[in-house]
């Protein structure tokens, strides 16, 4: 049996002082002999008579004060990994503070996506996917084109001059193509 004054009871669920008289005065609180609250007792009182019909109101309540603008900036997937409950009763200054970090965090990522210094992950990968797959094909389509022609040559500076070209030619060529694909992919979001 835990027993706390009614101030302490107050300020532990958030109430004013003058609800909890209110509250001793409809008897929906146990009290003491000496007029404390007794606290396991009472908040099993107070959960058998709540007003049903008030349910919604109270729960709209609890998310409003849950939300406080987290819940509009976050998108929870099935991604997004479970926090494990420790058994200690939270810290209510440090899990503000650590709200408020992240808040800042999220404030700060959208300000640089906003400005162009960030861009979505997946469009990077399947840009830098497609620009490797169209290079190495590039280049094991050398192959076949250019045996052919150095069979004929013999002279070997005419052979490095013919494949320094050619292989000049194709990378400039990949990396025209790959700068129009990576900012293609990059604006298609």
């Amino acid at each position: 049996m835990t027993v706390i004054s009614k101030t302490e009871f107050a300020a532990r669920r958030g109430w004013a002082k003058s609800y909890v008289s209110k509250l001793a005065k409809q008897d929906r609180l146990v009290l003491t002999e000496d007029g404390k609250v007794d606290l396991e007792a009472t908040e099993l009182l107070l959960a058998s008579s709540a007003d049903p019909s008030k349910a919604a109101v109270t729960a709209r309540h609890d998310q409003d004060r849950l939300e406080r603008n987290v819940y509009s900036e976050l998108s929870i997937t099935a991604e997004t990994p479970a926090v494990p409950l420790t058994g200690k009763a939270p810290d209510y200054q440090k899990a503000r503070a650590q709200r408020e970090f992240f808040m800042a965090q999220l404030a700060e990522a959208e300000y640089h996506k906003v400005q162009g210094n960030l861009v979505e992950r997946e469009a990077v990968t399947q840009a830098a996917f497609t620009a490797g797959r169209m290079l190495r094909d590039l280049v094991f389509g050398l192959s076949p084109q250019l045996a052919p022609e150095l069979a004929a040559m013999t002279d070997p500076w005419q052979i490095e001059k013919h494949l320094t070209g050619t292989f000049r030619r194709v990378f400039n060529d990949a990396s025209r193509m790959g700068d129009a694909d990576l900012l293609q992919a990059m604006t298609q979001s």
